[in-house]
């Protein structure tokens, strides 16, 4: 193993960063949120997939965000297109409209699936992983990502990433999945574990996991992972809720946002939740769990990792 020499044309940022990390959108984004981020005052925002059923709208409005950001497509981003029953349940017709490209386009750049972001004033790159991830260990919508990407298996899913991971601008990466990745579970009630029967085993990413194994390996320098998918309130019981972060033994940290339902009506008051992640010489600090009330104020805050 390559162990991280930081280097000295561009080393991990020596100022604390506050980056938001959005968990799964499901429909649920407005004005508001763009608008509350910007008070927040955060340096970065990441959103981590499944903006909606094909919502174009939900992508416009985060394609006006005038904030750093970088945005990785979920499963439900390609509902009604990367699946012959996908296709079957959509309510417009594909030969007249394409709404996953409609979305890429007015991502541009910040989509970083299968591919990376450098963002000099942070001096540190983005990577993302398989876009339009469903997780698990089965090779799903073989058609969609083949048309799209080039890409028919795992193997070369993995090259993939690891191929955008080459062409970084700076030692400091942050990975950004829909899902995440295989290896850090097996539980039901685990970050990327099953909760549906048959209950239990890991549904991570096996291309995302051998594509940070490799990045660790070349010496690249990973605070954080992050992703959604898998909802935090489990669907097998109500008793705790899932795993939300953890650490592994290089120090990297990984974070499941997707605290769905995102809005929620608390007593007449609309409450949004942001993951607030603080980065602070290359390492992570804390993690927060807000909610933030219609007068924009932080209404509750939960300490996920100090």
């Amino acid at each position: 193993m390559i162990n991280f020499v930081p280097s000295l044309l561009n080393p991990p940022p020596t100022t604390a960063i506050q980056i938001a990390v959005i968990g799964d959108i499901h429909d649920q984004w407005e004005l508001t949120d763009n608008l509350i981020l910007q008070a927040l005052g955060v340096d970065l925002v990441l959103f981590v997939g499944d903006l909606g059923n094909e919502s174009v709208a939900i992508a416009a409005l985060i394609a006006d965000l005038a904030i750093p950001k970088a945005v990785i497509l979920g499963n439900h981003d390609a509902y009604y297109s990367a699946s012959d029953w996908g296709r079957k349940l959509s309510p417009y017709d594909h030969r007249q409209e394409d709404r996953v490209t409609e979305q890429l386009k007015l991502l541009g750049e910040t989509h970083v699936g299968y591919n990376k972001l450098d963002l000099p004033q942070l001096q540190l790159s983005i990577v993302g992983s398989r876009p339009f991830s469903w997780g698990g260990a089965e090779w799903k919508n073989r058609t969609f990502l083949r048309d799209r990407y080039g890409v028919s298996n795992f193997r070369e899913s993995t090259e993939t990433i690891t191929k955008a991971v080459k062409a970084t601008a700076y030692e400091t990466v942050i990975f950004l999945g829909h899902n995440g990745p295989l290896g850090l579970g097996n539980q039901a009630e685990d970050i990327c574990g099953r909760d549906w029967k048959p209950l239990g085993g890991d549904h991570g990413d096996p291309d995302f996991a051998e594509a940070i194994a490799w990045s660790q390996n070349l010496g690249k320098h990973i605070p954080l992972v992050t992703f959604g998918h898998m909802h935090h309130s489990l669907r097998h019981t109500k008793a705790q809720l899932r795993t939300r972060v953890i650490q592994d033994a290089k120090g990297t940290v990984y974070l499941n946002a997707a605290a769905v339902p995102r809005i929620i009506n608390h007593n007449g008051d609309r409450r949004r939740n942001f993951s607030i992640v603080t980065l602070e010489n290359g390492h992570i600090r804390d993690i927060s769990l807000i909610w933030v009330d219609q007068n924009f104020q932080i209404a509750n805050q939960e300490c996920l990792y100090s």
